[in-house]
């Protein structure tokens, strides 16, 4: 990261900060605006856009701006940005659209709109940072397909756990160790949590009940190590992950893996729960040179082979920034799909369903999601989490079952599921021929 705030320095002495939109204006976009107004310079916040004008107008107030403009045209917009004005709208088609944009933070953590703005972002030439791992483990391979097309990146971002994984996993690589599992660290996972098991604690750091429902209940888990997944390879040695209880000390889990099960495997992702420090992330690697284990083992890495790598935190918003550098300046991907989903993230009922019923979203009463290898829910037609939300049952589902394509009726019209299944197709197994 030295190399950024260098480089972002020299944009703020010259007079060009990097210009940047924002979609989405909850508790993370909030921070997010704080920080590029007051503490990132070279970087300008030129615009937010919310479906909520009042939460638009909140994110520049917070960090002290208190004039923003409202504007409801491309031309108005487009004025304000050259007047040097913030501006606030409902409109994110606006945003993507404006031609004094160079980057759009999305931070909606929804599906079928974020689909939408990233589509239009793209056809407008906009770089797009993610803090949508939601979006991104849902139909990421075929969004990214777009942007390769179009020739501008999309990426996740620094500061949530896969950005940190990622910044680990491409460290260990680089001094020569083989990454084995990017794992994350969580102090809780129950699956049947809810709105209602969660509401005092999102009330006591102001976010939605919702939002918090899907980190206790292993949702945004599954997709965060998804993402990671498809950025790196890895996949999952069984579905769910294996997700260990283990109280130790994240370098003690160098004598837990197996290290010819993971060669095996060919890498995983996976998670651990209450292990420290936490929170955080690790990566786990592999060394088979005597040589270099002599150096390791004078390092205090242990004996090998295998070799821990951590960070013992995550500060989300305030990495953010740090990515959309990245990406302007030096065309650098924090994350994003090497090809195909490699896992994808499955639904299943958190508690006995009823047909007819109408599925809730993520982290609601219904549904929890879980990481399933994409060959795996190809093959048996799983219905992925991102795009259960509004599908009608058309039979009853037991609790902790997997539903299935079979078991509901898609919302007709989404355009995420035309983008599911184009990616389905873009990306299916390729046919063996054989002779007779």
């Amino acid at each position: 990261m030295l190399i950024i705030d260098t480089a972002l320095a020299a944009r703020q002495e010259s007079g060009q900060p990097i210009k940047v939109a924002m979609v989405g204006a909850g508790f993370m976009g909030w921070g997010i605006a704080n920080q590029i107004v007051n503490y990132v310079p070279g970087m300008e916040l030129v615009a937010v856009s919310s479906r909520s004008l009042a939460s638009a107008r909140k994110a520049y107030t917070e960090a002290g701006i208190h004039d923003a403009l409202e504007v409801t045209t491309q031309a108005a917009l487009e004025d304000a940005i050259r007047a040097g004005k913030p501006a606030v709208t409902e409109d994110a088609q606006l945003l993507c659209r404006a031609e004094g944009i160079d980057a759009l933070i999305e931070v909606t953590g929804t599906i079928e709109f974020a689909a939408g703005v990233v589509l239009d972002a793209i056809a407008h030439g906009k770089d797009i940072v993610l803090m949508n791992a939601e979006l991104d483990g849902t139909i990421g391979p075929i969004l990214k397909t777009y942007a390769d097309r179009a020739g501008v990146i999309l990426s996740g971002c620094d500061g949530d756990q896969p950005g940190v994984e990622m910044n680990l996993f491409r460290y260990v690589q680089s001094i020569g160790l083989k990454p084995l599992v990017c794992g994350n660290i969580k102090g809780l996972q129950d699956p049947y949590r809810n709105p209602t098991t969660q509401a005092g604690f999102a009330q006591q750091w102001g976010q939605a009940a919702h939002m918090v429902t899907s980190f206790a209940d292993g949702t945004k888990i599954s997709f965060e190590q998804a993402i990671v997944a498809n950025a790196t390879g890895m996949n999952v040695s069984q579905r769910g992950m294996i997700g260990r209880d283990f109280r130790g000390h994240i370098d003690e889990l160098t004598q837990v893996y197996d290290a010819d099960q993971l060669k095996a495997w060919g890498g995983i992702v996976d998670y651990v729960v209450g292990a420290q420090p936490s929170p955080g992330v690790y990566v786990i690697g592999l060394m088979e040179d005597p040589k270099q284990q002599h150096y390791l083992r004078y390092y205090k890495k242990g004996d090998g082979p295998l070799y821990s790598f951590y960070t013992p935190y995550h500060l989300c918003h305030l990495e953010v920034p740090l990515s959309v550098a990245r990406v302007v300046l030096f065309r650098d991907v924090v994350l994003a799909p090497v090809a195909g989903p490699v896992v994808d993230v499955i639904t299943l009922a958190k508690t006995d369903l009823k047909a007819g019923e109408t599925l809730d979203g993520i982290g609601y009463y219904m549904t929890y999601g879980q990481c399933e290898n994409a060959d795996i829910v190809q093959a048996q037609q799983l219905l992925p989490m991102g795009l259960a939300e509004g599908c009608r049952l058309k039979r009853d589902i037991s609790k902790d079952h997997a539903l299935t394509y079979d078991d509901i009726e898609l919302p007709a019209g989404r355009l995420c599921d035309r983008l599911r299944a184009e990616q389905n197709a873009a990306f299916a197994p390729a046919k063996v021929l054989t002779l007779a």
